[in-house]
């Protein structure tokens, strides 16, 4: 039986979240999605360690406290994938230069989308804690 894997979202959207959710639990390993409306609320669950995430599919453009803040306060051990709609040069050096791993922008084609998601997982999100960079 493969091991449970933690996938931090944070999202505003309501609609991203049900679509991002829904390609995960089309995964081949079993994931439990975790979800943060914006970075201040994400903080806060890390801080309460409830649960070690394993990815961080973070947005940029969220209300209160931006994606960039939570990366640069945040300083997370599990990779940090940025999933925004931006495509603004300046967003992808900053959150590269924050330590995000990739900057992926949302496409509005939903099997693109699909397509997306399942790449992040499967490249930052290795099917066993063996085989995981450290």
């Amino acid at each position: 039986m493969q091991q449970l894997r933690h996938i931090f979202v944070i999202e505003d959207n309501a609609g991203d979240v049900l679509l991002i959710r829904q390609i995960l639990q089309q995964q081949e390993i079993p994931i439990r999605v975790h979800v943060a409306r914006d970075g201040g609320q994400a903080m806060f669950m890390l801080a309460e360690g409830r649960f070690q995430p394993d990815l961080i599919l973070l947005d940029l453009n969220l209300p209160i406290v931006s994606g960039n803040w939570f990366l640069a306060r945040s300083k997370p051990k599990a990779p940090v994938v940025i999933f925004s709609s931006s495509s603004n040069p300046a967003d992808i050096r900053d959150s590269t230069e924050l330590g995000a791993k990739e900057f992926v922008q949302k496409p509005i084609d939903l099997e693109e989308y699909a397509e997306r998601v399942s790449r992040i997982v499967r490249e930052w999100l290795p099917a066993s804690e063996a085989s995981r960079p450290r």
